[in-house]
């Protein structure tokens, strides 16, 4: 059956025309729907958010210029509640029926839950936005008072309603703004002789600017500016209320003359107040309490030490050692009182994850000192914690993991903790190998052992390079597990020792001296029930060359290796051409590789930015740049040592080659608030693997991957690349990777969200033993195998976790000739489609 595209547009259109009509379902009689608003600034229309921001009223918003959520509560009935009990009233004595044999309140509770799917409509949708003219008188004053504020001081608004039929009007408001106000002169008047010297070493600091244009929060920010200077040079007592700013605009020419006026500190009495110059204050003592509870506040403390001038004091014997607390204490005695210090003590000690949340107070001494009361009150010494997760990831359609803990705390008196996890999980592979088609097929059980210090452990000072402001730590662990994976099984031991600091809240160093890891492959004979796709292509040549039966398989793991073995050997079979054996080489090359064991001892740098101001932050940018160095220690002995090679000309350890190469990873995010619920997301990663050395390849838990639902959606993960080859390879890896992603983000309505992107990136070698020429990465006309999947996906926010559901369509496809790469899957059946948590980036 034949459906016209000139039909279809009728019946959408006919559909849309339909839906229009009953936007005004609950509209009385007397009222009028607010269509539009548009407000004319200076002869210009300014639809800018800020400014819509400041009207009372704003019509019902609309996708696509339809208001799909006042329809979805258009569907809701009004009269719900008078309808039920109508419904109840219909039989005589109904009512009185159901009280006794429910209840009154079981009755209530029946009612209230046949008005469910109506409450949901009237939540989820939007009632219409009925004009209301007081509404529109304040919109016209915020106005006025937004343009005031802002240095145009003569600022008119108006505003005029259009009835755009007997139900429907729209707004316009119109602002004149006149010639803004400049800022001509600053004079000071300042009553403390203290407050005047710290408001001269600070005046360059000023925000106010002389010939800019008059801003009032120009004002607040230079009060809040000199508070807190005032506040961390000593001046106790100071708050912004004695701050005040003078303003003269009286024959000016439309020019500022401002006065900046501090007085002197306010002491109130009982029935009497005066003022006094305000002074500089000093700590006098810091007294750090180190297990208070409020049960015991009046008891002897009966043990006390005194540590660079500290005062530690403890109702038992004192468990810490001193300079453990004195170092996130940055209240220091015979210093200038910075009420900045009392932050970063409370930040600082929070961090520990020893004490509750700690009190910090100050006591005012007679001889102008303070003397500062720390109160810590510790957490018990071991704490259980238990988590459970549901998990999505490139390679799992779905995983469940649980992960028991036992913390210990202050392990060896210095704030340290020792945390001992368990972790086990089960998945299903997206594909999976395994001959009994198990649904959950990968599996994985180990233990994580941590020790965190809130120190930098080194055998040297550090505090000139990295004081204790920056939060240093040293973190040790060791790890072991076991994983059944989709095949080829492995156990792998690790450990590492890093250290991390943060120089403020946006930066955050971390730095890994060493990072051991050991992985061993336990079912290697299982790689062509894995990699299928290999087997075919070797089974293939096997049958052209009648190594086997046209009809017979090679056997595995046996007669597949052996198959390989000959073919590669001096005296391959019968048959093999050139080809054969360049494919056959790739595959054992890529054989070697995956089943081989891997030991990989790295240092490695990392470098976050991020420029986030809190969760809901839409406007900021991360940036990460990590760099890895592997196994160079380790060739630097074998050569002093002469230690022997093994047939491949590799040093080993413990009969394992050890791993080298350099590897460097650079990732930027970067989003732009559009207002509305828009957002404009940005991502752009580059990463490298170069192995030299001790190795010709870089180990699979180290290479690169493309696609999947945080990369390139439009490709499943592992099936992308490498550059331009079709390769079908189960899991497609390379060691050099570039990716970006532009993804628009919008509220559709309530907590639903969709979102339109572009993935665009591949993966190549470079640099290492892989001779494909489709492969590698070997000049930038390599770049023209970047490939581009576009789509959509749609998103629910519940809160805590976001889900999405993400559909990619290959746009432009690098396995395909030149000149033939647009388009060519660009439909429903070939998109890849992507269930995911949390947005990609």
């Amino acid at each position: 059956m034949r459906i016209y595209s000139s039909k279809i547009a009728f019946y959408i259109t006919f559909a849309l025309f339909f839906v229009s009509c009953n936007t005004i379902k609950h509209v009385e009689e007397d009222q009028q729907l607010l269509t539009s608003n548009t407000v004319t600034v200076n002869d210009k229309v300014n639809n800018t958010e800020t400014i819509n921001n400041l009207l009372y009223q704003k019509p019902n918003r609309k996708l696509l210029t339809i208001p799909i959520r006042l329809h979805i509560y258009n569907l809701a009935r009004p009269n719900i509640d008078s309808i039920l009990k109508a419904n109840i009233a219909k039989k005589p004595n109904r009512e009185e029926n159901l009280e006794r044999f429910l209840s009154k309140k079981q009755l209530d509770q029946y009612i209230e839950s046949r008005k469910g799917i109506n409450t949901w409509l009237k939540t989820t949708g939007e009632a219409p936005v009925i004009l209301n003219d007081e509404k529109t008188k304040r919109s016209i004053n915020r106005l006025e008072a937004y343009y005031f504020h802002n240095g145009w001081f003569t600022t008119k608004a108006t505003s005029e309603t259009t009835k755009i039929d007997s139900s429907r009007s729209k707004v316009d408001y119109y602002v004149t703004t006149g010639d803004p106000y400049i800022v001509d002169s600053l004079s000071v008047k300042i009553a403390s002789p203290a407050i005047d010297t710290l408001y001269n070493e600070s005046k360059k600091q000023s925000h106010i600017q002389l010939n800019k244009q008059y801003k009032t929060t120009t004002f607040e920010q230079e009060k809040d500016r000199l508070t807190d200077y005032f506040r961390n040079h000593g001046v106790y007592h100071f708050s912004e209320d004695y701050i005040y700013f003078e303003m003269d605009t009286i024959d000016t020419d439309k020019k500022v003359k401002v006065e900046l006026q501090i007085q002197d500190r306010l002491i109130k009495n009982d029935d009497s107040s005066r003022r006094e110059p305000f002074t500089i204050y000093k700590i006098k003592d810091v007294n750090i309490y180190t297990d208070y509870s409020y049960q015991d506040r009046n008891k002897m403390q009966k043990d006390s030490t005194k540590f660079k001038g500290y005062n530690l004091f403890s109702n038992d014997k004192l468990r810490f050692k001193p300079k453990a607390l004195t170092d996130v204490v940055f209240i220091t005695p015979d210093s200038t009182f910075r009420d900045s210090d009392r932050t970063l003590s409370y930040r600082h000690i929070s961090e520990l994850r020893t004490f509750k949340y700690p009190n910090i107070e100050y006591v005012e001494n007679p001889d102008t000192t303070l003397t500062a009361n720390v109160y810590l009150t510790p957490l018990k010494k071991f704490g259980l914690e238990f988590s459970a997760e549901v998990s999505q990831s490139n390679i799992q359609t779905i995983g469940l993991s649980f992960n028991p803990s036992v913390l210990m705390r202050n392990v060896f008196g210095g704030a340290e903790t020792l945390q001992l996890t368990a972790f086990g999980s089960i998945g299903a592979s997206k594909d999976g190998a395994n001959d009994d088609d198990k649904f959950f097929d990968i599996n994985e059980w180990g233990a994580d052992l941590k020790l965190t210090v809130p120190r930098l452990l080194l055998p040297f000072n550090t505090q000139k390079l990295i004081p204790k402001s920056m939060s240093p730590s040293t973190r040790m662990s060791i790890s072991t597990s076991s994983q059944t994976n989709i095949g080829l099984d492995k156990q792998t031991l690790s450990g590492t020792l890093n250290y991390r600091w943060k120089p403020n809240f946006k930066v955050t160093n971390r730095f890994d001296l060493f990072s051991v890891q050991y992985v061993k492959n336990l079912n290697p004979d299982n790689y062509f029930n894995v990699y299928s796709t290999s087997y075919n292509t070797l089974n293939d040549i096997a049958q052209d060359i009648n190594y086997i039966g046209p009809n017979d398989e090679l056997g595995i793991p046996n007669q597949a290796n052996e198959f390989i073995q000959e073919s590669t050997g001096d005296n391959p079979p019968n048959g093999l051409t050139s080809d054969n054996i360049q494919n056959i080489n790739y595959i054992n090359e890529r054989q070697e590789r995956l089943t081989e064991n891997n030991l990989i001892i790295a240092s490695s740098y990392n470098y976050v930015r991020d420029n986030r101001t809190s969760l809901f932050d839409e406007n900021f940018s991360i940036f990460r740049g990590k760099i890895e160095s592997a196994g160079n220690l380790l060739s630097l002995a074998s050569n002093a040592f002469g230690s022997p090679k093994n047939a491949n000309d590799n040093y080993e350890i413990f009969d394992v080659a050890y791993s080298q190469y350099i590897k460097t990873e650079f990732d930027y995010i970067k989003h732009w608030d559009l207002g509305k619920k828009q957002v404009l997301a940005l991502r752009s990663f580059f990463g490298i693997a170069i192995p030299y050395g001790n190795s010709n390849s870089i180990p699979f838990s180290k290479s690169f991957f493309a696609g999947g639902t945080n990369d390139n959606r439009a490709w499943t993960a592992y099936s992308l690349g490498p550059g331009s080859s079709d390769s079908n390879d189960e899991f497609n890896e390379a060691n050099l990777k570039l990716a970006f992603n532009l993804e628009y983000r919008f509220n559709v309505f309530g907590d639903f969200y969709a979102a339109f992107f572009a993935d665009a990136g591949n993966i190549w070698n470079v640099l290492d033993n892989i001779e494909d020429p489709q492969a590698t990465f070997t000049s930038f006309q390599s770049l023209e195998d970047i490939a581009l999947g576009t789509g959509f996906g749609l998103r629910y926010d519940f809160g805590f976790i976001i889900f999405r559901f993400d559909t990619g369509f290959k746009t432009y496809d690098p396995s395909y000739e030149m000149g033939n790469r647009w388009l060519n899957d660009y439909n429903f059946t070939n998109a890849v489609y992507n269930i995911g948590i949390n947005y990609p980036f």
